[in-house]
């Protein structure tokens, strides 16, 4: 027989603040950690410059950020920008790859698009730096 009156409501800890790093957050063995130490990503600013002006226009999508949130869809199998967008607000392994914060904004996924559509069409970018990436 179950006494009901030693049940006690849960509260609403979603609001306590806690103190945590995304560094303690990732398992050691989460496979974004294993190419995080292999991969060096920054080799993508300099394969990109020239297709970025210095002086006109909005600020534009970090390209390091861009291409490796195009790696995480891929690799996790996200098949649409909106999608992983979403993914990457709430999967804190995602953020942990992207060194974005908690609080941290995402991109919209049509930035994201539109920087993939408009400012590497008709080059061979993605291809160069997806195969085969510096190690």
């Amino acid at each position: 027989m179950i006494h009901w009156g030693m049940l006690k409501k849960p509260a609403p800890v979603q609001t306590a603040i806690e103190m945590v790093t995304l560094e303690s957050l990732v398992p050691a063995d989460h496979l974004l950690r294993k190419i995080d130490a292999v991969i060096d990503f920054s080799f993508i600013h300099d394969r990109v410059a020239g297709l970025y002006c210095a002086d006109n226009g909005r600020p534009p999508l970090d390209p390091t950020l861009m291409f490796k949130a195009l790696f995480v869809g891929y690799l996790f199998g996200i098949r649409s920008e909106r999608q992983l967008v979403r993914e990457i607000e709430v999967n804190v392994a995602y953020r942990w790859f992207l060194r974005l914060k908690l609080t941290d904004p995402v991109f919209d996924a049509s930035t994201l698009s539109q920087n993939r559509r408009r400012r590497f069409n008709g080059t061979t970018v993605a291809q160069d730096i997806s195969s085969p990436i510096p190690m």
